[in-house]
């Protein structure tokens, strides 16, 4: 039973960190090379697109989706989907798509010497060349160059922060509802299991 427990415990961690590791902010820098449309017929994969535009239809079958092509400092491309989030998950409310679509456009840069035009692209998400699955920009501005420190990225800092406090705070109230309440209780009913076997072994001949 320990091995079970402990398996259930590392499983239900690890999701939990998937999912942190998919909704919270990440930060690249690209150099984008093209910005275009594509007619996306959803499918399997649909739990990775954003919800449809505010006035859109909610429950399309396909939908024209807004793209960022782009190449990272190591020269290896990454594509980035630009999908509004509304007020949906994660709640990053988003409802800039076509603005951030226009900034990316404007940094566009085709050339791959000093010239390069760079951008810090902002996105969540992962991408997956199997499942046709693409991280969703949040954000683009233009940077000096391919070696531009991102820094710190605080809001991670704090939303982790924040849900481990939280985390401690429910543990230790747990522990102490545990203690004061359902360990007695257990310990209660095991008297009551050990008391009652020692009268059954009277009552049978038994030694109690």
């Amino acid at each position: 039973m320990v091995y079970v427990k402990w398996t259930f415990i590392l499983i239900f961690w690890a999701l939990v960190a998937m999912v942190l590791h998919y909704t919270l902010p990440q930060r690249d820098i690209a150099r984008i090379t093209d910005t275009y449309v594509e007619r996306i017929d959803f499918g399997e994969n649909s739990i990775f697109w954003a919800h449809p535009a505010t006035g859109d239809n909610p429950n399309p079958v396909n939908r024209d989706v807004f793209f960022i092509q782009a190449f990272r400092t190591d020269n290896r491309p990454m594509i980035y989907r630009n999908e509004d989030t509304g007020w949906g998950w994660p709640p990053y409310f988003k409802f800039d798509t076509s603005n951030l679509q226009a900034e990316a456009s404007d940094l566009e840069s085709k050339s791959t010497g000093g010239a390069a035009q760079w951008a810090l692209i902002t996105h969540y998400g992962w991408r997956n060349e199997f499942l046709s699955i693409y991280p969703n920009a949040i954000s683009v501005r233009a940077v000096p160059g391919p070696d531009y420190q991102k820094g710190v990225n605080w809001v991670n800092v704090v939303i982790l922060v924040t849900l481990a406090g939280l985390i401690w705070a429910i543990w230790v109230r747990w522990r102490r509802f545990r203690m004061n309440r359902i360990d007695p209780m257990l310990e209660d009913v095991g008297d009551s299991l050990d008391a009652g076997g020692s009268r059954l072994r009277r009552l049978f001949g038994g030694k109690g």
